[in-house]
């Protein structure tokens, strides 16, 4: 008899039952559906497997190499923070786990990645190589499995660079490395780090004191656009590097394999040089640290021995914190104004028989790339050198445009090509800015899409393409005044830049855009704040 409120299952109705079970039960065991292999910047060929490797709690990482251990370290400390995993990494090979090896077969920016069920091999021709591969593993990570693939990879470009301005707005020491550590995720391996403008004096040098104690600081600020806005918050706003932050940040950027340019701004954009020390300057003051945007009148004397004796001095201790190659002295905006009326500078222009003040200018940074030589270093500055003449061996980086850089590379220089219309990334994000809710900017617009679509080589034969030693974005601050916003005026468009730089040959916009979307989580892991409406196919 059965009991009141239960019913007994009819012999169909069991059968039935079980097969469903069974049913239940073998989706369940069956294996997962392929994550799709979406990274960025795209490689150069990827051939995807069946199954997936699953990483573990534990996920040892071996390395075959004494020059890995840094590497490994980070591989570490990415899988610690993306899930929740404590990584042994070993000194030698491990099975079942996460294999870091140099490869001397291969290039010096090339890599391999191999990932079976087994687990995980990255081969590079050199440390920094093996790193690019764990950035790539970062973002085949979903959850805690790594899809079967075989990858490899190298950049196009040896240049790939990011330039940060901290002179309008000091960025602390823990924000600078932040920016580092975005340009690393996107395998980027140039840091061009604006110290010195109009605006401020930003990195300690122990022979002139004063740079940092006046140069540093500015009273005030201007609120709002500088063609618009009369408006200032009256808020002192300062702050400097030590030479041991310095030291610190050149550390850590080598650590993540990129190497770091510093920019001294030289003869224009001076101001707070100027106001350290007024005997800088044409007039000799008195001068004030600039409160407001854009450029000034007043810059370096160029007729005064002391002049580049101060100069020298900067750059010799400059040397003593920077290993990189490469040195930036700017060299743009420079108006002649002060030059004209100065009889230092034209009793200059007299006696070494320069036909104007556009070729005082090349004498001027002539004579500082002439000293950076005789020490071991070259010289990179913005695309007005060209005015007055530049030497066989200056590098051009050209930002008003492409034609600086088009010119240049005609000229046989050397060329980074920086064009604002297509890399300026504090440039407004959309044609409706209003509309999208963007923050203030200084104009225009740079949409990711115009971006993704510049060609370096544009009106250049192959020759002359090989003078293009690549590409950088840069991030002007004038407008930007936390690392919240720096963030969202880089990202997501630091991913298309980076595609141009280490992909350029082989782009798909539809396709970059399919990609994007993977990398959205790991921005969203790391804590980055972006652009949303980006990837809501807003332009």
């Amino acid at each position: 008899m059965t009991r009141p409120g239960r019913r007994c299952l009819n012999p169909e109705s069991m059968r039935k039952l079980l097969i469903l079970a069974a049913a239940l039960l073998s989706a369940a065991c069956a294996e997962a559906p392929q994550p799709e292999i979406n990274v960025i910047p795209r490689p150069l060929s990827v051939e995807q497997g069946d199954g997936t490797f699953r990483l573990g709690r534990s996920c040892p990482i071996g390395y075959d190499d004494p020059a890995l251990q840094s590497v490994a370290a980070l591989c570490a400390g990415y899988l610690t923070e993306e899930g929740e995993r404590k990584p042994v990494v070993a000194d030698k090979p491990v099975h079942k786990g996460i294999d870091l090896q140099l490869d001397d077969t291969l290039a010096g920016e090339e890599y391999t990645l191999s990932a079976t069920k087994k687990g995980v091999s990255i081969c590079g021709g050199s440390p920094r190589a093996v790193l690019y591969g764990v950035q790539t593993l970062r973002q085949l990570i979903d959850g805690d499995r790594v899809p079967v693939v075989e990858i490899r990879d190298e950049p196009y470009f040896g240049y790939r660079g990011a330039m940060f301005d901290v002179a309008r707005y000091f960025y602390p020491v823990e924000e600078v490395k932040r920016f580092i550590d975005i340009m690393a995720l996107h395998k980027l391996n140039t840091f061009h780090w604006h110290l010195t403008d109009d605006q401020g004096w930003r990195i300690e040098i122990k022979r002139y004191p004063e740079l940092t104690r006046i140069g540093s600081q500015r009273r005030e600020t201007l609120i709002g656009h500088y063609k618009t806005s009369d408006e200032y918050d009256g808020k002192p706003h300062g702050g400097y590097y030590t030479q041991d932050e310095i030291r610190e940040v050149v550390a850590y950027a080598a650590e993540r394999c990129i190497d770091i340019i510093p920019e001294i701004e030289l003869p224009g954009h001076s101001m707070a040089a100027l106001a350290s020390y007024p005997w800088l300057g044409c007039t000799k003051g008195p001068y004030e640290v600039r409160t407001t945007w854009y450029y000034s009148s007043d810059v370096l004397c160029a007729g005064r021995e002391t002049t580049f004796e101060f100069l020298e001095n900067v750059l010799t201790e400059v040397l003593g914190l920077f290993p990189s190659k490469y040195i930036h002295v700017g060299g743009d905006e420079c108006p002649k104004v002060r030059w004209k009326a100065c009889p230092d500078c034209q009793r200059r222009m007299h006696r070494e028989g320069l036909a104007d003040e556009d070729a005082l200018q090349s004498y001027f940074v002539c004579r500082i790339e002439k000293w950076l030589h005789a020490h071991g270093r070259e010289m990179i500055g913005w695309d007005e050198l060209l005015e007055g003449g530049v030497t066989p061996s200056t590098i051009v980086m050209s930002w008003r445009g492409t034609e600086g850089g088009i010119e240049a590379a005609k000229l046989g220089n050397r060329v980074i090509m920086a064009p604002r219309f297509y890399f300026y990334l504090d440039y407004y994000q959309t044609s409706d800015p209003e509309k999208n809710g963007e923050p203030l900017s200084i104009g225009r617009n740079v949409p990711i899409r115009k971006l993704y679509g510049y060609d370096p080589f544009d009106r250049l034969d192959e020759a002359q393409s090989r003078n293009i030693l690549g590409v950088q974005a840069n991030l002007w601050t004038e407008y930007i005044s936390t690392m919240d916003h720096a963030e969202y005026m880089l990202l997501p468009r630091l991913a298309a830049m980076s595609e141009v730089a280490w992909a350029t040959e082989r782009r798909d916009y539809d396709d970059f855009v399919h990609r994007l979307g993977s990398l959205r989580g790991l921005y969203d892991r790391e804590g980055y704040r972006y652009a949303d409406f980006v990837f809501r196919g807003i332009e």
